[in-house]
């Protein structure tokens, strides 16, 4: 595989997606790794910070560029030209719907889908998670990439006021 491409909200990024992040890029030449917005909607974390918060924790990685997007995953895949979307998978729950998201965007188009399963010790991991027990002070460390705890507590806690 030359091109991958890896999207997500990454609100805030994970350890869990950091650990799809590498061992993704481990795979192919290039990795996009697209944080996906939708214009109307508002983030807990802005795209830009959420972008700097990635390049960040992929620093050591140079096969991976960090972009963002605004529209449907299978259009950016196209835009991207990339020969497969990858899809982080969790125990409970998630293969059913990214099981559907998959084939929408095999449908629309045509791009396949690899999903690669979470290591054991990021699957319980979530950004709902992480936002959560930042928000009630809690230390976050353990969960997200090394050296990004500081800043997603200071983002939230300003988009909190």
């Amino acid at each position: 595989m030359n091109r991958l491409l890896y999207a997500g909200s990454f609100d805030p990024v994970t350890k869990g997606h950091l650990d799809i992040i590498e061992r993704a890029s481990a795979l192919c030449g290039e990795l996009i790794v697209a944080v996906m917005h939708n214009p109307e909607k508002l983030g807990f974390l802005d795209v830009p910070l959420r972008i700097q918060l990635i390049e960040k924790a992929c620093r050591n990685l140079p096969n991976v560029k960090v972009i963002a997007h605004g529209g449907l995953l299978a259009f950016c895949a196209e835009e991207m030209e990339v020969d497969a979307v990858v899809r982080g998978l969790r125990p409970l729950g998630d293969f059913e719907t990214e099981y559907q998201m998959a084939q929408v965007n095999k449908m629309l188009g045509g791009v396949e889908t690899l999903f690669l399963t979470t290591s054991a010790n990021c699957a319980n991991i979530s950004s709902s998670i992480v936002r959560q027990v930042a928000a009630f002070g809690g230390d976050i460390s353990a969960m997200v990439p090394e050296g990004t705890d500081k800043e997603i507590c200071e983002a939230l806690a300003r988009s909190n006021r």
